[in-house]
C-alpha cells in the first residue's frame, strides 16, 4: 500500500478512483515510484482444442459484470487477481482460433500459465449425455463452446462467495466492490480505468468491524472472512485437491458450508458436480427447466441424480437456457446499513 493510500484510508473516504488517487498522490507530494513489473508484460497465444465461448466461460468470474476484477471492452475481457507471487492483470482476446493473452504484474507468469485451465482446457464434457431433455439437447447445440473455468485461487473465490451469504446478489456485489478499492490495489498494467486487484489475506483480516458494517456485512459473515484469512495459505493449497476434498476442508471452516464451498470450487476447480445446495433461487429454475414447475432442493437432487458427478454442467445449461421462475411477487427488500 502506498502512502497516499494509506492517508485516503486513514481520512475515511468510500472509495479512491484512479483519477482521484494520482490527483491526490500530487497534491501530498507522494514521490512513491511505480513498480516496474507492474509495467512489464508476458504474453502467450492458446489455441483451444474444442469449441470455446470466452464469454461463456468467463462470465461466473464477472459477479454483476463490469466491476474492480472484471471488464468487458472491445478488445477482449480483462481480469485481476492474486496469485501465490503478487497481484495481476490478464486481457484475453480472441482473434480467429486463436485466444490471445497478455499478462502484468509480479504474478504474470502465473497468470499465463494458467490460461488453457482458466478457459477449460481440461473439461471434457464428451461423457455428459443429455438426450433425456430435450431443452438441454438444444442448449447444448447453441452453446458448444461453454467450459467450465478452473482459476486455481480458492481464498479469492471464498471471499466474494461468503459476502454472497443470504443476501441480494446486488447488495453483495456492491459490498464487494467498495472492499476491493478500499482495501485492494490499482491493477498492474494498462487495465481499464476503475481496475483493482483484490486484498490479500492480511489486507481482509485488518479490516475493522465497522467498515464491514458501513458497507452492509454483518458479524457473521466477517467473522467467517477473517477467520479464513488467518489461514488462506491452507486454503488456497485446496487447489491441487480434487474438489470434493476441497469441498470438505472448506466446510470444515465455521461459517462455511454447502452453499458456499460449491460456490468456491465451481470457480477455482472447475468442478463440474458443484451444486449449491441453499440456494434461493436454484431449486425453482432447475424444476422448471426440466419439469415444468417449481421445486425445492430435495426434488432438485433428485432431478439431477442421472447426470451425478456432471451436475454443475447441466446447471450451466439450464441458466444458458435462460429459464427461471416466474416472478409473482415484490423482490427481496434491499437493505443498506452504510449510514446507519
Amino acid at each position: 500500500m502506498t502512502f497516499v493510500q494509506q492517508r485516503i484510508r486513514e481520512a475515511g473516504t468510500a472509495e479512491i478512483p484512479p483519477v482521484a488517487l494520482r490527483t491526490v498522490a500530487e497534491a501530498l507530494g507522494d514521490t512513491t515510484t511505480r513498480d516496474p513489473a507492474h509495467e512489464q508484460s508476458v504474453s502467450t497465444v492458446y489455441r483451444p482444442r474444442h469449441a470455446l465461448d470466452l464469454r461463456e466461460v468467463l462470465s461466473p468470474l464477472a459477479r454483476g459484470g463490469d466491476g474492480p476484477g472484471f471488464r468487458r471492452t472491445a478488445d477482449g475481457a480483462w481480469l485481476t487477481f492474486r496469485t501465490p507471487d503478487g497481484p495481476a492483470t490478464l486481457r484475453l482476446g480472441r482473434t480467429g482460433d486463436e485466444v490471445h493473452a497478455t499478462a502484468w504484474g509480479h504474478g504474470a507468469e502465473w497468470a499465463i500459465d494458467g490460461v488453457p485451465q482458466l478457459l477449460g482446457e481440461s473439461d471434457d464434457w464428451s461423457e455428459l449425455d443429455v438426450s433425456q431433455s430435450s431443452l438441454l439437447t438444444e442448449v447444448r447445440r447453441r452453446h458448444p463452446g461453454v467450459r467450465l473455468s478452473r482459476n486455481r485461487r480458492v481464498f479469492e473465490m471464498l471471499v466474494p462467495s461468503v459476502i454472497e451469504q443470504k443476501v441480494t446478489c446486488t447488495e453483495a456485489w456492491r459490498s464487494w466492490r467498495l472492499l476491493v478499492r478500499r482495501h485492494g490495489e490499482p491493477a498492474p498494467g494498462p487495465a481499464p480505468e476503475g481496475m483493482w486487484a483484490a486484498p490479500d489475506a492480511e489486507a481482509w483480516r485488518r479490516i475493522p468491524s465497522w467498515e464491514w458494517h458501513a458497507v452492509g456485512i454483518g458479524p457473521q459473515r466477517s467473522e467467517a472472512i477473517v477467520r479464513a484469512s488467518r489461514v488462506a495459505e491452507a486454503v488456497d493449497r485446496t487447489a491441487a485437491e480434487p474438489p470434493a476434498t476441497a469441498s470438505a476442508r472448506l466446510q470444515s471452516l465455521p461459517g462455511i458450508g454447502a452453499w458456499t464451498a460449491a460456490e468456491v470450487t465451481a470457480r477455482s476447480h472447475g468442478d463440474p458436480d458443484a451444486v449449491s445446495v441453499g440456494d434461493y433461487h436454484l431449486p425453482a429454475s432447475v424444476g422448471c427447466a426440466l419439469v415444468g414447475e417449481p421445486v425445492d432442493d430435495d426434488a432438485m437432487l433428485e432431478l439431477l441424480e442421472p447426470w451425478a458427478g456432471q451436475r454443475q454442467r447441466v446447471l450451466r445449461l439450464i441458466a444458458l437456457s435462460g429459464i427461471r421462475k416466474p416472478r409473482r411477487g415484490p423482490r427481496i427488500t434491499r437493505q443498506d446499513h452504510r449510514w446507519h
